[in-house]
């Protein structure tokens, strides 16, 4: 069993221990969607803008995995700091079959609803039949893809993000190794891509699953649902649902302000969203599940100021964080940006978002900072209602403005809803009712 988190104060080595290795792990468990980007530009731009457009999909399938991770994480991490063994091991076991369960059903019907929601994206033509193609490859091996984020939760809530950072770093190697193989060496196009994903976290699942099994020390029965499941779906369900709102929010912003103006902007939305803001965003995140991991553990000792302390220590972490990443979108767009593509049209609009953007960045580490601390207090509903509201407000406020400013007034709506929610879920944070949550 891990060490009592009450053994010593919170001080800002435990925060950077746990939310440098999470900010890695993040960013190599993200990657998977910019290497394909990357990968698939020799097959054209239709390629990019299929693999762009299909990055909201997969942001959908994860909502129905984050039903487990999200509920699973709080509950193991307030297990922990209780010195709780035996619903440590429920955890484990109910979250694994929950999440095979869900994990089967979704992608099931990813490949068999491909071609549809390759239409209600508002893509058409060549763009289009790649995209169904991609999907399909993921719905075939895409079970690792559902698993491996509630492993890294369970691990991350046991205070250990070394062992999933060097999990995704090993899937990533596989992944580039295996996308070139797949894709080029044994010609079967985009949906070597998605194949790739799957066998490369196929391996680190193998690896992560038989380590965690090991230091929980299970046995089969925990694996029977019982009560735990009722309590990780819970809490999981308003994550859930917000993940999903946010993804059918980009979705609809896809079919009714982004494809209208053509394929170029499809394909810049692809590399600003998967290829910046993948990158910046797992900074962030990484923070925010550090803080998470403090704030449950600590929780669960009924160390109620040193969980507040953590927050306190991760504001000046996260501003840090965001103002870099500002900077970055400010200043590196150009040479970021051309990575992706050779088109012109499409490397000047991918370098109007990040340009835009990055007046969003800080706000954007603030609200991850927030998340975090709710998150792992088991706060999740106050998440939903700062996040669907506004999120969803993005689809009217981003067809109009795009019909007066173009692409820039859609990017500009997205800054403007961030900011607020930055703002709302920042006061309630300052409210302090997260700390009196039982979960």
């Amino acid at each position: 069993m891990l060490p009592s988190p009450q053994a010593r104060p919170v001080d800002i080595r435990e925060i950077l221990g746990l939310a440098v290795p999470a900010a890695l792990s993040t960013l190599l468990g993200q990657a998977f969607r910019v290497i394909d980007q990357y990968a698939v530009q020799w097959l054209g731009v239709a390629a990019q803008a299929a693999v762009g457009a299909t990055g909201f999909v997969v942001i959908l399938f994860f909502a129905f995995i984050s039903l487990i991770s999200a509920g699973a994480g709080p509950l193991m991490a307030r297990a922990v700091g209780a010195g709780d063994a035996r619903l440590q091991r429920r955890v484990l076991g109910n979250a694994l079959t929950g999440i095979v369960g869900i994990g089967a059903v979704t992608l099931a019907a990813l490949g068999l609803g491909a071609e549809h929601l390759s239409a209600a994206l508002g893509i058409s033509g060549e763009p289009a039949v790649l995209a169904t193609t991609y999907m399909r490859a993921l719905a075939v091996a895409g079970l690792p893809l559902a698993v491996m984020p509630v492993v890294d939760a369970l691990f991350i809530a046991r205070g250990n993000t070394i062992t999933p950072m060097l999990l995704q770093g090993l899937f990533i190697a596989l992944n580039v190794g295996l996308n070139w193989l797949f894709i080029y060496e044994m010609e079967l196009g985009i949906a070597g891509a998605g194949y790739a994903s799957g066998a490369a976290r196929a391996v680190a699942l193998a690896i992560g699953l038989t380590i965690l099994w090991r230091q929980v020390r299970p046995d089969f029965s925990a694996l029977w649902p019982d009560e735990t499941i009722r309590r990780v779906l819970r809490v999981g369900f308003p994550i859930a649902v917000n993940v999903a709102a946010y993804t059918l929010v980009y979705w609809a912003l896809l079919a009714f302000a982004v494809s209208p103006l053509g394929p170029e902007i499809n394909a810049a939305l692809g590399i600003g969203f998967a290829a910046l803001e993948g990158c910046a965003w797992p900074v962030f995140y990484g923070l925010s599940l550090g803080i998470a991991s403090v704030v449950g553990r600590r929780l669960g000792a009924g160390e109620i100021e040193e969980a507040k302390a953590a927050v306190r220590l991760g504001l000046p972490l996260s501003t840090a964080a965001g103002l870099t990443a500002a900077l970055v979108f400010r200043f590196a767009a150009t040479p970021l940006c051309a990575l992706f593509t050779e088109d012109p049209i499409v490397l000047e609009e991918a370098i109007r978002y990040a340009h835009i953007l990055a007046w969003s960045q800080l706000f954007v580490a603030w609200e991850a900072l927030a998340e975090g601390t709710l998150e792992g207090s088991g706060d999740t509903r106050t998440v939903l209602w700062w996040s669907a509201p506004l999120n969803i407000a993005r689809i009217p406020l981003a067809v109009l403005a795009a019909q007066r400013w173009g692409p820039a007034g859609i990017w500009w709506t997205i800054n403007a809803t961030t900011m607020a929610k930055a703002a709302g879920k920042g006061a309630a944070v300052i409210r302090g009712r997260w700390a009196e949550v039982r979960i």
